[in-house]
């Protein structure tokens, strides 16, 4: 036996006084419940490469960041100092054999007391850094003298608008700076 809908009105009054179910609450951000399980096993396992790539250049110097790069810190099952695992780049490993405890203290002393306490040597290619040398920002060109920038607009006048007239004047500029 099939029940009749409600009136419109007969529905207002049901919706009066019955509630419905409350809406489900959003599920909180991953961000925060992670939070301090990040940073126990940060505290537990220590930064490890990531944090040592970025600051790699400062820890070991300038020309030993151009032929190694960190790769893993290993830390033993019982505890205790880690191995710091590096890449080096071909006939720079004795070099790097050589300074192993200038390393491994400079890595300690960034990481913190007893981080590490061998270094694992590897032999392989090694990403190339990018090293800004000193005063290679770009200079400001000088502006060519009005004559020049006449002449080179009246050789212009002909061409159309757009990209190419643009790339031709900049070729212009230059080639007359460098017969200056």
């Amino acid at each position: 036996m099939k029940r009749p809908l409600p009136t419109q009105e007969e529905a207002i009054e049901i919706l009066a006084y019955r509630r419905s179910r409350p809406p489900a609450r959003p599920p909180a951000a991953a961000g925060r419940r992670l939070t301090k399980f990040i940073k126990d096993l940060d505290k537990q396992f220590g930064q490890g490469p990531a944090m040592l790539q970025a600051r790699w250049r400062e820890i070991v110097g300038e020309n030993l960041a151009r032929r190694t790069e960190p790769v893993k810190v290993s830390k033993p099952r019982t505890g205790g100092p880690g191995a710091l695992e590096i890449r080096v780049d071909g006939p720079a490993a004795t070099l790097i054999q050589h300074q192993a405890g200038e390393i491994i203290a400079r890595v300690n002393m960034f990481l913190g007391a007893d981080t590490v306490s061998k270094l694992r040597i590897v032999q392989g290619p090694v990403r190339k850094i990018d090293t800004p040398v000193i005063g290679s920002g770009r200079r400001r060109k000088a502006p060519l003298d009005a004559a020049a920038e006449a002449e080179l607009e009246a050789g212009l006048a002909e061409a159309p608008d757009g990209p190419l007239k643009a790339a031709l004047r900049t070729l212009g500029r230059e080639v007359l700076r460098k017969n200056r």
